[in-house]
């Protein structure tokens, strides 16, 4: 009987991004081999594997997230506009070609099973919280006020993968790290490390910026 967790995926490793499930990813496909790689996820399942390459390396993440094509459109010379949809995690176990584009055969991966969850919703709760407090903290210091989506995912594992897609800055390795974490409590322990010391930092960047301008006002 054919293991149903391991399949053959088509890959697409792109410089320093990296894709978390329920995400969307708009693409623009214009190299050759992925043109054929496009028209063969079309004619399959639409699905395709984004994994994080690193230039600096030129080693490719050894976890990525299955993209599921959902909208696309291609011009007449050939390059397409595609919008896609993050699915699930994957592991890939061994590369079997390389041409025309690359293939690997890959498990896919989940969270471990929660075991004391009144605890993860305290955490979750925790790090709502900050997430709040850095958004509003930054839009104090730049004077144009930004707010969350309505629908911010209020359950742990979707809200520990929508943070870790929209981390800002140069964080790219810890993007990738947070996306191999199979514990959702670990997840969300990071990233409210994360959050709150930029929660402290940016109060403080407040109080000093209020000090001065009061100084000048006197």
């Amino acid at each position: 009987m054919a293991d149903l967790s391991v399949r053959e995926l088509p890959l697409f490793p792109l410089p320093d991004v990296v894709l978390f499930p329920r995400e969307v990813l708009p693409l623009h496909i214009f190299e050759s081999r992925y043109r054929m790689m496009l028209k063969s996820v079309l004619e399959d399942d639409r699905r395709f594997g984004v994994v994080r390459w690193d230039p600096q390396n030129q080693a490719m993440a050894a976890v990525g997230c299955c993209a599921e094509v959902l909208q696309h459109q291609t011009a007449e010379d050939g390059r397409s506009n595609i919008v896609t949809l993050g699915q699930q995690r994957f592991r890939v176990l061994d590369v079997v070609r390389e041409t025309p584009f690359r293939t690997a055969m890959v498990t896919w991966i989940e969270d471990e099973p929660v075991t004391a969850e009144s605890d993860l919703e305290s955490l979750t709760r925790s790090v709502d919280h900050a997430l709040r407090d850095v958004v509003e903290l930054t839009g104090k210091l730049t004077g144009s006020p930004a707010s969350l989506p309505d629908d911010l995912p209020d359950l742990p594992r979707e809200l520990s993968f929508w943070i870790g897609a929209h981390l800002g800055g140069p964080v790219a390795d810890q993007q990738q790290e947070l996306l191999e974490l199979t514990s959702t409590r670990e997840r969300l322990e990071q990233e409210f490390a994360m959050l709150d010391e930029t929660r402290r930092q940016l109060a403080a960047r407040t109080v000093l910026r209020d000090t001065l301008a009061n100084s000048e006002g006197c």
